[in-house]
């Protein structure tokens, strides 16, 4: 069987397979000729041992997750975006700057400590780790950490002030 034979042959099933994974149409139409474009990449290794039609749902398969992977951490970047912007503007503004020194004070650590080297000290993650014999990811997860207790912090200020 020809690989034209194969996508005729196989599109609708992987495509209903991804449909099932996933509600949005387009998505599912991209990941599917996707699928169908890895396969004829790496059509020599595939040996007919196995049904072809699980060799393409198990290409389909990671391809679904790389995909999904991806969207998360676009995702993810744009939270902390948000949440690097709004502690901007808290840092902007001279009061509400004295409000979260006052906060650091009683933050626990390694989050208060964290916190003042990436934004005071400006150290990169990788520095920060190195500084507490961990990983530059630990260091950037602490960090994101200490940003969102300091703005539920500010939050909560707010809020007693309406």
């Amino acid at each position: 069987m020809d690989f034209e034979e194969i996508y005729q042959a196989y599109f609708n099933d992987v495509y209903f397979y991804i449909r099932s994974l996933t509600s949005d149409e387009n998505i599912a139409e991209e990941i599917t000729q996707e699928t169908f474009f890895k396969a004829l990449k790496s059509m020599h290794q595939f040996d007919g041992k196995k049904d072809i039609r699980a060799w393409l749902f198990t290409i389909a398969k990671n391809t679904y997750f790389t995909h999904y992977k991806k969207q998360q951490r676009q995702i993810n970047q744009m939270e902390e975006s948000v949440l690097d912007v709004q502690i901007v503007e808290h840092l902007m503004n001279e009061e509400q700057a004295f409000t979260i020194h006052r906060y650091l004070h009683t933050m626990e650590e390694p989050y208060k400590e964290v916190f003042s080297l990436r934004t005071f000290g400006e150290l990169s993650f990788e520095k920060i780790g190195q500084l507490f014999g961990k990983s530059d990811g630990w260091a950037r997860v602490t960090f994101y950490r200490a940003k969102k207790k300091i703005l539920v912090y500010m939050e909560a200020i707010r809020d007693e002030g309406n």
